[in-house]
């Protein structure tokens, strides 16, 4: 999208070229009318008693003063001119933005092509916002309410296995150690799903403010990286980390950039194949520091990593507890990389997956 001042500054510029050239006009005629009418008049005898001859013979005595005067009336009348012109481009311009809303594209006069192209920019933006605002809108709502109804199944079964662990007084202990179980692991996946209702009313309500120190990268990876081991462990993958150096310092928000990297490798963790193994790297490049997170996996489709870091987005279509939370783990990451001063993105080929943070390494 091209500046606004550059928009200005071409359009003003036009339009006082323009107006000089219109007074350079008018001064030429002038000086030719001037011309051609001493000329013509001066073809004539005069003898002083023609009614037109006091007035002809107080130009002849004071030309410069009657060039100077018509001169100035003439660039008086087109700065008239120009300005009610400039005015009518201001009107245009302002009953245009009242349009900015509507389908219709912008449509403005030629002089003013720059501005109409910008405003059709601004139009088709405002309109692929509010598009993705409705998208999101409805992909949360489709969320609570998935969620919302997947709280029933858990709930009723923890409240079945505890009425009959108080109901059948000779229960086995095998089989309530069984029933017991069975309701830690229900109760579990209840706290997972209440979580995930917390996690989008922060993600709306909590404005992220940056609290930056600086710290070793390569402590705050291992920290990580160590606390995902009975995770990973399940699945039977490991996660290696290769660093272009262990002196690599980061100043950020350390909490929040924690909860970037946690967030890539529980997606890498997900959606990596079992056995395979997660690849983090760091290195230095430049004044930012660049950190990816590798994993082997189904290759995500173009369309589908276009809007990966979009608010409730989940590359699974279909409600699997195991396959995701609320979709916002990756949007979340992208907001703190970007209060950061960073970017984040992804790419996927031939079943790898790789994401990439760049950071400033000092704020």
């Amino acid at each position: 999208m091209k500046d606004d001042k550059h928009i200005t500054s071409v359009i003003l510029k036009r339009f006082f070229r323009k107006m000089l050239f219109a007074g350079l006009i008018c001064m030429a005629a002038l000086l030719a009318c001037l011309f051609l009418g001493k000329a013509f008049f001066g073809s004539f005898v005069w003898y002083g008693n023609e009614g037109a001859y006091p007035l002809l013979h107080w130009i002849s005595e004071n030309q410069g003063i009657f060039v100077g005067g018509l001169f100035l009336t003439g660039l008086f009348l087109v700065g008239i001119f120009y300005w009610i012109r400039l005015l009518n481009y201001f009107q245009e311009v302002v009953n245009a933005m009242e349009k900015l809303a509507g389908e219709e594209p912008i449509r403005l006069r030629a002089e003013l092509r720059e501005v109409e192209e910008h405003m059709n920019e601004v139009q088709f933006q405002i309109r692929r916002n509010e598009q993705l605002a409705r998208e999101a809108e409805q992909r949360k709502n489709d969320l609570v309410v998935y969620l919302a109804h997947d709280l029933k199944t858990p709930l009723t079964s923890v409240i079945g296995y505890l009425t009959l662990l108080r109901e059948e007084k000779q229960i086995s202990s095998e089989l309530r150690e069984k029933y017991l179980s069975v309701s830690l692991e229900k109760a579990e996946r209840l706290e997972e799903l209440i979580n995930e209702f917390f996690e989008i009313t922060r993600f709306n309500l909590t404005d992220l403010e940056l609290e930056t120190v600086t710290v070793s990268l390569k402590r705050m990876l291992e920290q990580i990286v160590y606390e995902f081991q009975p995770v990973l462990a399940e699945k039977r993958m490991t996660c290696s980390l290769e660093l272009e150096t262990e002196e690599l310092k980061i100043t950020c928000d350390t909490n929040k950039m924690q909860r970037v990297f946690d967030n890539l490798l529980r997606n890498a963790l997900l959606y990596g194949y079992e056995g395979s193994v997660i690849i983090c790297r760091a290195k230095a490049r430049s004044e930012n520091l660049c950190i990816q997170v590798e994993n082997r996996g189904a290759t995500i489709p173009e369309e589908k990593l276009n809007r990966i870091f979009e608010q409730f987005y989940r590359l699974d279509s279909a409600r699997q507890s195991k396959t995701g939370g609320a979709g916002l783990g990756l949007a979340i990451a992208r907001e703190i990389v970007e209060r950061h001063g960073g970017r984040i993105q992804a790419e996927s080929r031939e079943e790898k997956t790789i994401f990439t943070v760049e950071i400033p390494a000092k704020q």
